[in-house]
């Protein structure tokens, strides 16, 4: 059994399923999972995939998992009482043969926002796990073991490092849940301080670090849907967020409609409330520049606000990002795919991003190209046209409509 805790997943899911509780109970919703890796099929092991999936539903919140839920700040006693009920239900999810999907198959999840948001990160880690439990089986460790250590000695070489705040975002790609504990153990261990949290919830508490994450993509789309009116979603999904937490959990993410349109929302009112944001796509060296120029032209000291880099990170990428702007800002960075999945075979790039809200297209126009979904290109000609975002250049695609 591959996923055997319901805190095995990333804590962003329980901040965002807590909101939801509190301000959109009702809300129905659509995942898709995509598999951007060129070449690889999934259809052999649907019948694994279905069979973990079987067992995740089967499991419940123990009484010292949701003890320590209970005990982080900014959980409140009725968002526990009602984890104390649940489970995921299996009806709400499907996976099936599609030759239609570049690997093979189809994933969608469908049903109340509510019991459906904490499927993503466990039933992506499935899908890894049984892939390169197939295709790598019996793997040695040693190289995964000596990538590791060449990462740790450039990060402790590195002039300055203990001002370094490195966490491990990597539980929806990682190799398998074993890999996992094993580097969270060695990191924590070589690194000290410098190695500071995880964004997976059962390892936090197993390991007695920091649960770190604040919102994902999906609570900024569902608001397309939820708001008063397109234009305003993004402004209302930070003004939801900020009634839910009153100033926790302030890292903001930019990058739903891209920065331009994040920028135009993100005025001195959010500038001042929230504690930082956190990039996810595009340039990081322009993003940063851009944010602190921002934070300055509002009035806020770039020193008291943080900036969170969590794309496509790589050790000697977070070192260079460090030594632009340490000393400029607060830093943290979130390192997932290389971190957890780099052992030798190829890692999956695979998603599940929302598609639909209440029965309405919603999309996320990301800074890289690669890395947008929307699957009704009407809606995504009018969400350019609502926030004036330019469309791609001849050639490119600023979405994923797969």
């Amino acid at each position: 059994m591959i996923i055997e805790s319901l805190l095995d997943t990333d804590l962003y899911k329980f901040t965002m399923q807590q909101c939801v509780l509190h301000q959109f109970p009702a809300a129905e919703v659509e995942y898709r999972f995509k598999c951007r890796t060129p070449g690889v099929d999934l259809t052999p092991f649907i019948d694994e995939i279905n069979a973990e999936i079987d067992a995740l539903c089967g499991l419940y919140f123990r009484e010292d998992e949701l003890a320590y839920l209970a005990g982080l700040r900014f959980m409140k006693p009725d968002y526990i009482e009602f984890l104390s009920l649940f489970h995921l239900k299996r009806k709400y999810i499907t996976v099936e043969r599609d030759p239609s999907r570049q690997s093979g198959i189809s994933i969608c999840i469908r049903g109340p926002w509510l019991h459906t948001i904490p499927f993503e990160i466990p039933v992506l880690a499935i899908v890894n796990e049984v892939y390169f439990r197939r295709t790598a089986p019996d793997l040695p460790e040693a190289e995964g073991l000596r990538r590791l250590d060449e990462k740790i000695r450039m990060i402790l070489t590195e002039p300055g490092c203990e001002d370094l705040h490195i966490s491990d975002y990597g539980t929806r790609r990682r190799f398998s849940r074993a890999w996992q504990s094993r580097v969270i153990d060695i990191m924590r261990t070589r690194l000290g301080p410098i190695f500071a949290g995880t964004s997976n919830v059962l390892f936090a508490k197993a390991f007695g670090l920091i649960p770190m994450g604040t919102m994902a993509h999906e609570f900024l789309q569902a608001c397309q849907a939820l708001g008063p009116r397109l234009r305003d979603s993004q402004v209302f999904a930070f003004e939801r967020w900020a009634q839910e937490y009153r100033g926790d959990l302030g890292i903001a993410l930019s990058d739903v409609y891209g920065i331009e349109p994040f920028l135009r929302d993100f005025d001195m009112y959010f500038c001042k409330l929230f504690d930082g944001a956190r990039h996810d796509s595009g340039d990081p060296f322009r993003w940063g520049e851009l944010m602190i120029e921002h934070w300055r032209r509002n009035k806020c000291d770039p020193h008291t606000k943080n900036l969170i880099f969590s794309d496509a990170l790589t050790v000697p990428r977070i070192l260079e990002l460090f030594r632009r702007f340490h000393g400029r800002v607060g830093l943290g960075f979130g390192i997932g795919t290389n971190l957890m999945n780099d052992r030798g075979p190829q890692p999956l790039n695979v998603v599940i991003k929302m598609v639909a809200c209440n029965g309405q297209p919603v999309a996320k126009i990301s800074d890289s190209p690669e890395k947008g979904m929307c699957e009704d290109e009407s809606y995504l000609k009018y969400l350019r046209q609502v926030f004036g975002i330019e469309e791609p250049v001849c050639g490119g695609a600023a979405v994923d409509r797969t």
